[in-house]
C-alpha cells in the first residue's frame, strides 16, 4: 500500500509522516520493489520557457549593470568635488563619515 502510494506522491516526508515510516525506510522498501519505476513529480519545462527567462535574466542583469554603472560615476563626482573643496579651503558640501 506504502508504495502504491509513492508513485503518486509528490511530497515523500508528508507521506512518510502520515504512514510513520522514516525516508529511509520509505526509499528501501521502494528500492526492493520489483519493477518500481518512479513517476517524475516535475514535467520538464519547454525549451521556449527556458529561452524566455534566459532573456529576462539577461536584461535584468544588463539593467543592474546600467545601475552600477552610473551609481559608481555618481560616487566619482561626490569625491572629485569634496577634494576640490578641501584644496581650495572651503567646507566639503557633504561631510566625512564621522564628522
Amino acid at each position: 500500500m506504502a508504495l502504491e502510494r509513492l508513485r503518486s506522491c509528490t511530497h515523500i516526508g508528508r507521506l512518510c509522516k502520515e504512514l510513520g515510516v522514516s525516508t529511509a525506510t520509505l526509499r528501501r522498501w521502494r528500492s526492493t520493489e520489483a519493477g518500481y519505476k518512479p513517476v517524475r513529480a516535475v514535467a520538464p519545462r519547454p525549451v521556449e520557457s527556458l529561452q524566455q527567462e534566459n532573456e529576462r535574466l539577461k536584461r535584468a542583469l544588463a539593467e543592474k549593470t546600467l545601475e552600477v554603472d552610473f551609481l559608481q560615476g555618481a560616487l566619482q563626482q561626490v569625491e572629485a568635488r569634496r577634494r576640490q573643496n578641501i584644496a581650495s579651503g572651503a567646507r566639503a558640501s557633504t561631510p566625512k563619515s564621522g564628522e
